[in-house]
């Protein structure tokens, strides 16, 4: 199934001790690089997060960030890390020590607002911090789902950029016979009005030597190739968006093979309508997973 890389995903839920608010933002990038915005107290579950976001998304660039809110009811259970804070305090005296000027010490609402030295009792710490694991398996399913519904989008409209190929390549083969058959002709007229005797045997050599040369038989077989695999690649479960990628790179080189070889204003066109067509897809592939 399809996948696009861009979507956006947002879950809460409300504790005893408060609430969780968790947004995943996913846009279109060349590989994953997740990132993490967490207080500084759950950062030991980033690990956990990011295996679980990669069990789940390959590609884009992918921004999950948790709020924590605690309802400050009745009596705190707020407690200084004391290991946090003599370390703090130990730099904070060096740092001083090292000044070419005497600077003020941090005050005690300064070491508080340091994150980690302020935090809540273990056993809320420990029960925030399932309960954000927790809630981040929803938040990331609405992002998946997101993605895909996206991503049926995207296979559509690609679907509909195949069919006018496909229209484009049957009017350029109907045209190839009238167009070679008009320019034989043309270069019959025109060696009609020349007055020297000329080989025949060679004439039918050199017409024979222009068809094959403006033939384009070969392009447009490989176009419908090209067509093909461009709808087996959106029926994967697995991601497809390099592919797609790539074969926009060899439609784009039919195409212009095709106009290379253009005999007639209408080939010509065609292929300038084929170029069109094509750089609309691949925009719109590179948010394909």
């Amino acid at each position: 199934m399809t996948q696009s890389m861009t979507a956006f995903a947002r879950q809460s839920a409300e504790y005893p001790w408060g609430s969780l608010v968790w947004e995943i933002r996913s846009v279109n990038h060349r590989y994953l690089e997740p990132s993490f915005k967490l207080p500084e107290s759950l950062r030991l579950i980033e690990g956990d997060l990011r295996e679980r976001l990669r069990g789940r998304i390959a590609r884009g660039k992918v921004e999950c960030s948790l709020r924590v809110q605690r309802e400050m009811r009745g009596e705190q259970n707020l407690m200084v890390d004391q290991a946090v804070l003599t370390q703090l305090l130990q730099c904070a005296q060096q740092v001083q020590m090292q000044l070419p000027q005497p600077a003020n010490l941090p005050t005690a609402l300064d070491v508080l607002a340091w994150p980690g030295v302020l935090k809540g009792g273990s056993e809320d710490e420990a029960a925030i911090a399932q309960a954000a694991l927790a809630l981040f398996e929803p938040t990331l399913k609405q992002l998946v789902e997101h993605r895909a519904r996206e991503g049926t989008e995207l296979a559509k409209y690609l679907a509909t950029q195949l069919d006018a190929i496909a229209t484009i390549i049957d009017e350029v083969r109907a045209q190839m016979p009238l167009i070679l058959a008009a320019q034989k002709q043309k270069l019959r007229d025109r060696l009609a009005e020349l007055t020297t005797e000329l080989d025949t045997g060679r004439i039918e050599q050199e017409m024979v030597i222009l068809a094959q040369k403006n033939d384009v038989e070969e392009e447009l077989d490989r176009l419908r190739t090209h067509i093909k695999e461009v709808r087996h690649a959106l029926m994967q479960r697995e991601p497809c968006g390099r592919r797609l990628d790539f074969l926009m790179q060899e439609f784009n080189r039919e195409a212009n093979t095709l106009s290379s070889k253009s005999l007639a204003a209408s080939t010509t066109l065609n292929a300038v309508q084929l170029k069109v067509l094509v750089e609309q897809m691949r925009e719109q592939i590179q948010n394909i997973e």
